[in-house]
């Protein structure tokens, strides 16, 4: 091994670890008994999981999971099937204005969040959508940048295979489910990973958009405890544990093919 790999590998492994001593002492805190959160060391035998049977069974935690699932899913579904096939008419098909409305869409990315707050929360509130699951889950149905990201991959891929599949009788559908569709297994775990962890981790919008304890995500849920629970460090962390283990398994499952999409961007 040469000496600069040994260095690059000392460098990676040294920020790993880093990186992985919050979580760590995160868990560890959430083990702790209330009464010793704030020592600094914690004999084996005193740690347990009493802080994680005290939320799942006093605070409506199970409830809370539930939406977060439920508006995670919807988002990323929604945005799954918006943004690829969104992407694939930019990028293979063409119509008037295609250009246009493609630098349209990506204007509005540079339109800071905090302008769209007050009109998007007026709209959804005309439409009787405040608190709710509409409300939560269908302005978020597509994104700009995963447009544009699936654009850029759709162009990457050789025009000889849209002529071959010309050639075989497949019309546009054909070619996009048969051809180009699982070909971009790569794009979608990226899609799925992102914007998963972007709805997951989402604490502006729900917040904003939900008023009842029975619509709140994990993310509002866990931020409440500080106001209308007697809740404490050890339990605010156990919740904040479960929190990232649902995304933890997204990225799993689809790391290997997020892995391959990171590596083959640009490569035609």
């Amino acid at each position: 091994m040469k000496k600069n790999q040994v260095a690059l590998y000392t460098v990676a492994i040294f920020y790993s670890i880093l990186t992985l001593i919050p979580y760590v002492w995160s868990i560890y805190t959430s083990l702790k008994p209330t009464s010793e959160v704030f020592h600094m060391w914690t004999p084996l035998s005193k740690l347990s999981f009493s802080s994680y049977r005290y939320i799942l069974g006093n605070f409506p935690f199970g409830r809370w999971l539930l939406n977060s699932m439920i508006v995670a899913v919807i988002v990323t579904i929604g945005n799954l099937i918006v943004n690829t096939l969104a992407g694939y008419a930019f990028a293979r098909f063409k119509f008037p204005l295609r250009g246009v409305l493609f630098y349209v869409f990506l204007a509005t990315m540079m339109i800071p969040g905090q302008v769209l707050l007050v009109p998007i929360y007026m709209l959804l509130a005309n439409l009787g959508w405040i608190n709710t699951y509409q409300g939560l889950t269908i302005p978020f149905l597509m994104s700009p940048f995963m447009i544009f990201l699936a654009r850029q991959f759709f162009l990457g891929l050789p025009k000889e295979l849209e002529e071959a599949a010309e050639v075989d009788g497949l019309g546009k559908w054909g070619t996009f489910f048969k051809i180009f569709l699982p070909l971009s297994r790569p794009l979608m775990a990226t899609q799925v990973i992102f914007t998963f962890q972007g709805n997951w981790n989402a604490f502006l919008w729900p917040v904003l958009l939900t008023t009842g304890q029975h619509m709140y995500t994990l993310p509002v849920g866990l931020n409440s405890f500080y106001g209308q629970y007697n809740a404490y460090w050890n339990s605010v962390l156990a919740g904040v544990i479960m929190l990232t283990l649902p995304m933890i398994l997204i990225f799993l499952i689809f790391q290997k093919q997020f892995v391959k999409g990171i590596s083959t961007t640009g490569i035609k």
